[in-house]
C-alpha cells in the first residue's frame, strides 16, 4: 500500500503523467490529420521536454506552503528529483541530436512560416514563467489570472497539434499548408486544455485570493465559472469538431466517442462543487487529456 502510495505521488507530483498526456495528444492528432506517426525519439524527446517544464516551477520555488502535498512532496525528494532533471536533460540533448542528424538540412530550408510556427510556443511558454530584464523589467502571464489558462492552452494546443505535422513537414522537406483540419484540432485542443486550466484554477482559490490574482473564479465565483465561463469554451471546443466532422460525413459512432471527454469534462466540473484533494485533479481532471487521446484515436483508427 506505502509502495503504491509513493509511486502515485512521483507519478504524478512528479509530472510525468503530463509527458504521458501529450504522447497519446500527439498520437490522436497524427491520426485525426492523417499523417503518419512520428519516430519514437520524438515521442520521447516530447515527454522530456514536458516535464523538465513543468518541474522547473516547483524545483526553483523558494518559499513553501506546508499545506501543500506537491509542493511538500518536492521538498521531501529533492535530490532524486534534481537528478531525474539532469537525466531528463541528456535523454532530451541526445534525441535533438539524432534527429537532428537526418533532418539538419532541412530545417536550414525552412519557409519562415515554418520557423514562426516551430518558435511561437516556446517564447509563450517562457513568458509565462517570465523575463527579468533591466530596460523590461520583471514580467510573467502567470499573473495575469484571467490570461493565464489561454496561454497554457495555446501552448499545449501547438505542441500537441501543430508540432506533429510541423516535424512531418519538416522531415519530408515539404512545403508547409495549413489545412482547415489543422486549425480545427488546435482549436479543439486549445479549448479543452483552457477549460483544464479553469478547473484547475477552482484548486487555487483561497491562494490566488490572498495573491490578489484575478483568475476566472477569483472574479465571478464557482458557479459562474462552471456555467459562463467552462461550459461555453466546452462547447466552442467541441463545436469546431462537429463542423469538421460533418463536412467529412464522420459516422455517428465516430462523432460520438470523441464526444466523451467532453461529456466527461463537464461531468467534472459539476463536481467541483465540493472540495477535492490535489490527486483527484491531477488523476481525475488531468486525466481527461488521456481519456481524450485515447477514445480520439480509437474513434478515427477504427471508425
Amino acid at each position: 500500500m506505502q509502495r503504491s502510495k509513493a509511486i502515485i505521488h512521483f507519478i504524478f507530483f512528479g509530472n510525468y503523467f503530463y509527458g504521458f498526456c501529450t504522447i497519446g495528444l500527439s498520437i490522436e492528432a497524427n491520426f485525426q490529420q492523417q499523417l503518419p506517426l512520428n519516430p519514437l525519439l520524438y515521442y520521447i524527446l516530447l515527454f522530456t521536454i514536458t516535464v523538465l517544464y513543468y518541474t522547473k516551477a516547483y524545483i526553483t520555488n523558494t518559499t513553501y506552503n506546508t499545506n501543500n502535498k506537491r509542493t511538500l512532496w518536492y521538498v521531501q525528494h529533492k535530490k532524486l528529483v534534481i537528478y531525474s532533471q539532469l537525466l531528463l536533460t541528456l535523454i532530451g540533448v541526445v534525441c535533438i541530436a539524432i534527429l537532428l542528424k537526418d533532418i539538419w538540412r532541412n530545417v536550414l530550408q525552412m519557409q519562415w512560416q515554418t520557423w514562426f510556427l516551430l518558435l511561437i510556443f516556446p517564447v509563450v511558454a517562457a513568458l509565462y514563467y517570465g523575463i527579468e530584464n533591466k530596460k523590461l523589467g520583471k514580467y510573467n502571464l502567470r499573473n495575469t489570472g484571467f490570461l493565464k489558462p489561454f496561454v497554457i492552452g495555446f501552448v499545449w494546443g501547438g505542441l500537441v497539434t501543430i508540432y506533429p505535422f510541423l516535424f512531418h513537414t519538416i522531415e519530408k522537406n515539404i512545403p508547409l499548408q495549413i489545412a482547415f483540419i489543422n486549425c480545427l484540432l488546435f482549436i479543439k485542443n486549445f479549448m479543452f486544455v483552457t477549460v483544464l486550466c479553469i478547473m484547475f484554477d477552482i484548486k487555487d482559490y483561497a491562494a490566488d485570493y490572498n495573491q490578489q490574482l484575478k483568475t476566472f473564479v477569483v472574479r465571478v465565483g464557482l458557479r459562474k465559472t462552471i456555467f459562463l465561463i467552462i461550459i461555453p469554451l466546452c462547447v466552442i471546443g467541441f463545436g469546431t469538431f462537429l463542423v469538421y466532422s460533418t463536412s467529412q460525413g464522420f459516422s455517428l459512432i465516430r462523432i460520438l466517442l470523441n464526444a466523451i471527454p467532453f461529456i466527461l469534462l463537464l461531468v467534472v466540473a459539476y463536481s467541483l462543487h465540493r472540495r477535492q484533494s490535489i490527486l483527484y485533479y491531477l488523476i481525475i481532471i488531468d486525466g481527461l487529456m488521456l481519456v481524450k487521446a485515447i477514445f480520439g484515436t480509437i474513434a478515427t483508427i477504427y471508425f
